[in-house]
């Protein structure tokens, strides 16, 4: 399996699973949200560990809430490490983000504030987290619509001291740069010069919608659009500078066709491999 091949990866999504276990088109790896396979004894679980002998699989999840300042919830981190030492994955990540609070949990990933408190919570639940799984999580950065008034730091400062404080590594969504650039007015180069690229080991292209309000436009990560060429092109220009690294192509909601996925995939291949035959 060629270099581009092994790097090239998309979203397993559970309508997909009986397509994958059967066909097993040419990937490198699949990427699963790890809290669908807190169950062992389901089927789907079956399946995934049977896809795992032809794939690498990443676990992906959106539950740890590691911004919240209370702590961690304890049953859901033993699961997810159940989960790590069953697929030995090749990545494990979650979101810059929180979705916790008073033993509620929310069906979002809400933002925080980019403040000194913030990042010492931020940074403690990532460190515990860690401990836990004895491996670095992939921090994810968001997609924003509304920003708080005050703040010490940008996202981009943010992240990059999240990676210095606590040693985890990145996971760059592209889409979320440029939704997020257009939301809150601010450079998706900016943003991308000052992330440490070394600390970046996978890289998430998805599309987004465009909503009309009275109070004017807005881009919202929606996950259900092919990656807008907008995107394409800033995933270029990074890997031109940095190098390569594992693509994954995200698709979550009105999903397409797996072949209409893998087409998607193939477009993040293809660039892959004139990369390498440009170096």
């Amino acid at each position: 399996m060629d270099e581009a091949t092994i790097l090239t990866g998309v979203g397993l999504r559970q309508p997909h699973l009986t397509y994958f276990d059967h066909y097993r088109p040419k990937l490198g790896w699949l990427e699963i949200h790890s809290e669908n396979y807190f169950r062992p004894h389901r089927p789907a679980f079956s399946t995934l560990m049977r896809l795992r002998e032809d794939y690498a699989i990443s676990c992906h999840g959106v539950g740890l809430s590691l911004g919240s300042d209370e702590p961690l919830d304890r049953a859901h981190l033993d699961k997810l490490c159940t989960l790590v030492k069953h697929v030995e994955p090749l990545f494990v990540s979650d979101h810059l983000s929180w979705s916790r609070i008073d033993g509620q949990h929310f069906h979002d990933l809400l933002p925080l504030p980019y403040t000194e408190q913030a990042l010492r919570v931020f940074c403690a639940n990532v460190q515990q987290v860690q401990d836990a799984l004895q491996r670095p999580l992939l921090i994810e950065n968001p997609s924003s619509y509304l920003s708080f008034a005050q703040g010490d730091y940008h996202e981009w400062e943010f992240l990059a001291e999240v990676h210095a404080r606590t040693g985890c590594d990145l996971l760059l969504d592209l889409n979320n740069v440029h939704v997020s650039a257009f939301n809150h007015h601010f450079s998706a180069s900016t943003y991308l010069d000052a992330i440490p690229a070394h600390a970046v080991k996978e890289i998430h292209l998805a599309g987004f919608t465009v909503k009309h309000t009275p109070a004017g436009e807005i881009w919202i990560d929606t996950h259900n659009q092919p990656v807008s060429e907008a995107v394409w092109t800033l995933y270029q220009q990074w890997i031109d500078r940095h190098g390569p690294r594992h693509t994954l192509i995200e698709w979550d909601t009105d999903l397409p066709t797996p072949e209409r996925l893998l087409a998607e995939a193939a477009k993040a291949h293809h660039r892959l491999a004139r990369h390498k035959e440009a170096v």
